[in-house]
């Protein structure tokens, strides 16, 4: 039983990362083998628009032809039971290389038939945790909840099963003294984080706990 988890932030001890971190502690209570791989560590890029993955009778069809150092990994998600990815919010969306990564990770396996059906070859669970500074009625306000549902959509879709975990009010930097950001309270940011940030980690290590009592269930991933 495998979990990978894709950490989406430059930042490798973090509010994201511990989360991410979280989730595979509680899959790994559970028995599962478990790998957080930092994307920023990788020289990749995003889509290129070359169809190589959906041109008929091409070697590459269903997969991304681009050959860099995502390509392993993306050969690696197809051995996973379980995939959990984690970004920070950067202006309402995740960081462009968790972005990049979602066009090469995703794309690949989307035909374009009818039902929108997918060419990936197993039902495994997958999750995304998003972390931002603003709290939720701010992000409602600016839409930025429409990102992690349209995301949620799609991975169902070529996964067969997704859920968010969207973390607000997080503790962005280590001394807010040194941040012009007067719409900021430093003294009600460390209560936050003292207080809400740990039951986050909590709801994190039960995503965990979740897929891997899930795959457990389904007696490993199950083939469409």
């Amino acid at each position: 039983m495998k979990v990978i988890a894709f950490n989406g932030s430059p930042r490798k001890n973090w509010n994201t990362a511990t989360l991410l971190n979280k989730a595979l502690e509680g899959a790994a209570s559970q028995g599962a083998e478990t790998e957080l791989i930092h994307l920023y560590d990788l020289n990749f890029r995003g889509c290129i628009s070359c169809y190589a993955c959906k041109t008929r009778d091409n070697k590459s069809y269903g997969k991304c032809a681009i050959d860099d150092e995502l390509t392993p990994i993306l050969t690696r998600v197809e051995g996973a039971d379980a995939i959990i990815l984690g970004s920070p919010n950067y202006i309402g969306a995740p960081t462009s290389v968790m972005k990049a990564f979602l066009e090469r990770l995703l794309y690949p396996y989307v035909v374009y038939d009818t039902n929108m059906s997918s060419l990936f070859k197993k039902k495994i669970q997958t999750g995304f945790i998003y972390t931002m500074g603003s709290s939720e009625s701010w992000m409602k306000e600016m839409k930025y909840d429409v990102t992690p549902q349209y995301i949620e959509g799609v991975m169902q879709m070529i996964f067969g099963s997704a859920e968010s975990l969207v973390v607000n009010n997080t503790y962005q930097f280590e001394d807010y003294t040194k941040i012009v950001g007067t719409r900021f309270d430093p003294v009600e940011k460390a209560r936050i984080r003292a207080e809400e940030f740990p039951k986050d980690c909590e709801k994190a290590f039960d995503l965990g706990v979740r897929f891997a009592k899930q795959i457990i269930a389904d007696g490993g991933t199950t083939n469409y």
